[in-house]
């Protein structure tokens, strides 16, 4: 049986550091430098460390029960490094979720550890790229605006 395994987003810029990324279903979201309220490319980066094993968790756990409380947090070091070039280090996701007491509470969070760790173990697409590391390519596309010249 055949998988659909491409996935691909498109960034479009709207002004000097600021850009549109959409998606293949028509989602779209900002992104810049920084300079204002607009995500940073580290800043999604992050956010999807996090987003990927916050689905697998929550799947896994609101089965039982649905959690009272459910934040994630994604932290780490951004450091400029002369010789490996600039890059993220000391990544660190951290889960506080709780649940309402009672049986399917207590079910939930007895789940919570085991989800965690088969997250990040085997299920998150996002962190087992990162801690697995993936060749990235950077390539130029066909020129479709240059006039020939004859």
């Amino acid at each position: 049986m055949s998988e659909d395994t491409f996935r691909s987003v498109e960034i479009d810029r709207t002004s000097v550091g600021r850009y549109v990324v959409r998606n293949a279903r028509g989602g779209e979201m900002s992104m810049g430098t920084g300079e204002d309220d607009t995500f940073t490319p580290v800043e999604l980066l992050l956010a999807a460390l996090g987003g990927c094993t916050a689905v697998d968790v929550d799947h896994v756990t609101s089965r039982r029960a649905e959690p009272t409380g459910f934040t994630v947090t994604v932290s780490g070091d951004k450091i400029r490094d002369p010789e490996l070039g600039n890059r993220m280090r000391d990544l660190t996701v951290t889960f506080a979720v709780t649940f309402p007491p009672g049986p399917d509470g207590d079910r939930a969070r007895e789940a919570l550890p085991r989800s965690l760790r088969q997250s990040h173990d085997r299920l998150c697409t996002v962190s087992r790229t990162v801690e697995l590391g993936t060749p990235v390519s950077v390539r130029e596309a066909a020129d479709q605006g240059a006039t020939q010249s004859r």
